[in-house]
């Protein structure tokens, strides 16, 4: 084996480890609760953006966007606009793709931050709820010329919400390519830890377990949340296998 697959190897087992690694898993866990408590998240910009993520995360993204090159990349939810300005500067280094957000309301200064900014060139927004069928059709029609796909799903957190973001956006993702749903940590923390409309019992996990059990085409990529530990999408990184 040569030195590089040989350290692939090494990390793969590393990780694989962790599964079973108590210590560090409960210490991982204590941190998720705390850290969401303490909005650790909001501190975190990218270029300029507030991001409203993990490092932890972007940093698996970074990884699969490496790996998948993806021609587009979808993504529900556009708040400050930091995570399409990260995913298209992640592009901008491979030399191609584009950004597609949907949002139900762009505020207006955000807007304004995003089409000004360097990224600009690699991102389209479309202002709507994401599970509108006009937008959906928006969607498609803006897809339709691509090949190779990425979806982040990131709006609405309710179980129902998602589950139909799912069943709507979760097509798009190419064959080896990547479904992301965020925020599957909600099930994790504590029951009323938020005063939002969703809570342990639904919210994104609840979604993806629904969504799985009909749908084979996809598995979680459990490798993924060994690895991170500290993420607010455990169980969220869903692999097209089919």
């Amino acid at each position: 084996m040569n030195p590089i697959e040989e350290f692939k190897n090494e990390v793969a087992q590393r990780i694989e480890r962790y599964s079973e690694n108590k210590a560090l898993k409960d210490a991982a866990s204590t941190f998720n609760v705390i850290s969401n408590r303490e909005k650790y998240s909001y501190n975190f910009t990218w270029m300029g953006r507030p991001i409203i993520q993990y490092p932890q995360d972007m940093i698996a993204m970074q990884e699969l966007i490496w790996r998948i090159q993806p021609d587009l990349i979808i993504e529900t939810g556009i708040a400050h606009g930091g995570s399409l300005i990260y995913y298209a500067s992640i592009m901008e280094l491979i030399g191609k793709g584009h950004v597609l957000g949907i949002d139900i309301d762009i505020r207006e200064h955000n807007r304004n931050e995003i089409e000004s900014h360097a990224m600009a060139k690699r991102i389209s927004m479309i202002q709507g709820s994401s599970i509108d069928q006009s937008i959906v059709q928006q969607v498609k029609e803006f897809a339709a010329t691509y090949n190779t796909i990425m979806v982040c799903l990131d709006s609405n957190h309710t179980h129902e919400h998602v589950l139909k973001e799912l069943e709507f956006y979760a097509p798009f993702t190419s064959l080896n390519s990547y479904c992301v749903v965020f925020d599957t940590i909600v099930e994790d923390l504590p029951k009323g830890m938020y005063d939002r409309p969703w809570d342990v019992g639904n919210n994104p996990k609840t979604a993806v377990w629904e969504y799985l059990k009909s749908h084979n085409e996809f598995e979680i990529d459990h490798s993924i949340d060994n690895k991170l530990l500290i993420s607010v999408t455990p169980e969220g990184y869903l692999r097209r296998i089919s």
